[in-house]
């Protein structure tokens, strides 16, 4: 039995790090695991100009610790209307590192997004010719369709022609939570990729109702049938390049989880490599781990891999039920519960 990881020092291609207080309170929780992190752009207002994305990366900065060696890598918000030319100037100048796709109103801080994807074929256009990725929130919003089905609808009716009609575009289909969407990524070319979140390899959609309404489940994408999740461990355990880490670590306060309409989102970030490593030994693969931590997001966002390394000790942690730094209490994934790995940090 391994009761010691060595991996080169991972990195998170999709998190939501907030802003103000929140910012504060949570960034260092990334910053202390994952060298680089690329972080969502849904800030109230949205970050849709180079200018916002050089403030709110220097915010992002301030918030960590610099002993931690940590790098944010911004993203562009996409919206109907959207200046190609702005898109451009911020990925050419290094401000930008990809734009996000949001469908409107799909989910938090989304009311600003695309309503229509051929509003924004002038942009798709302009990024397919400078290499730069789209990563897509992909779900349809139609309220007529159940919302088990958004994501295998959106393939059908948004990823497919998206892709036939831009066939360069580098695109990343975030958090995917359905079978459907682990075979149309492996069955498309080498410019498509997909992210998975510790927490859709974890628990299917029953969690969010055992025992009463769970709103520390309640995610978006929403976690779907054990089928589907049986097959995103099986994406990501396979050491495909084209499954990497993204942990979709989206904190709320307690207060806006535990209400009337709580908020979306899971708060992992304190427990992420920890929780992938408890999936991946369940699946007999610790050995893919590193791959898909730490080698097949760099090498298809086309950055170098990190020559640091980080361990991963075998080892009781005790997860806190709640977390409640200045004041901001949020609950983490896994609350209250024990896990048993634990992250050891840098190599030595």
């Amino acid at each position: 039995m391994t009761d010691r990881l060595i991996l080169r020092r991972p990195d998170d291609w999709h998190v939501h790090l907030r802003d103000g207080d929140m910012l504060r309170a949570v960034a260092s929780y990334t910053a202390r695991q994952f060298a680089r992190a690329i972080v969502m752009p849904n800030l109230a207002p949205p970050v849709t100009t180079a200018e916002a994305a050089r403030a709110y990366r220097n915010r992002i900065i301030a918030a960590v610790d610099p002993a931690l060696d940590f790098t944010p890598l911004m993203t562009c918000y996409l919206s109907d209307d959207i200046d190609p030319a702005e898109v451009e100037r911020g990925f050419s100048g290094g401000v930008f590192t990809a734009a996000k796709l949001y469908p409107a109103n799909a989910t938090t801080n989304s009311a600003h997004g695309v309503t229509d994807i051929r509003n924004i074929d002038q942009v798709l256009s302009t990024m397919q010719r400078i290499g730069m990725p789209l990563l897509v929130h992909g779900e349809v919003t139609d309220p007529e369709i159940d919302i088990f089905d958004r994501e295998a609808v959106f393939i059908e009716r948004i990823m497919l022609p998206l892709v036939h009609r831009f066939p360069d575009l580098k695109i990343v289909f975030e958090h995917i939570t359905t079978s459907d969407a682990a075979q149309f990524v492996a069955d498309s070319g080498p410019n498509i990729a997909a992210t998975i979140t510790p927490h859709h390899l974890e628990f299917s959609r029953n969690a969010i109702f055992q025992g009463g309404i769970r709103p520390h489940y309640y995610c978006l994408p929403i976690a779907k049938r054990e089928t589907h999740r049986l097959a995103l461990r099986t994406a990501a355990t396979s050491g495909s390049p084209k499954f990497f880490l993204g942990t979709d670590s989206a904190p709320h306060m307690q207060g806006a989880k535990e209400n009337a309409c709580g908020c979306a989102g899971l708060f992992n970030a304190p427990v992420a490599l920890e929780s992938y490593a408890r999936t991946f030994e369940e699946e007999g693969a610790l050995d893919q781990l590193e791959g898909f931590a730490s080698v097949h997001g760099p090498t298809f966002y086309g950055l170098p891999v990190n020559e640091a390394r980080i361990v991963l000790q075998r080892g009781e942690m005790d997860v806190p039920a709640a977390i409640d730094p200045d004041g901001a209490c949020v609950v983490p994934f896994h609350a209250g519960e024990t896990l048993h790995w634990r992250y050891a940090g840098l190599c030595a």
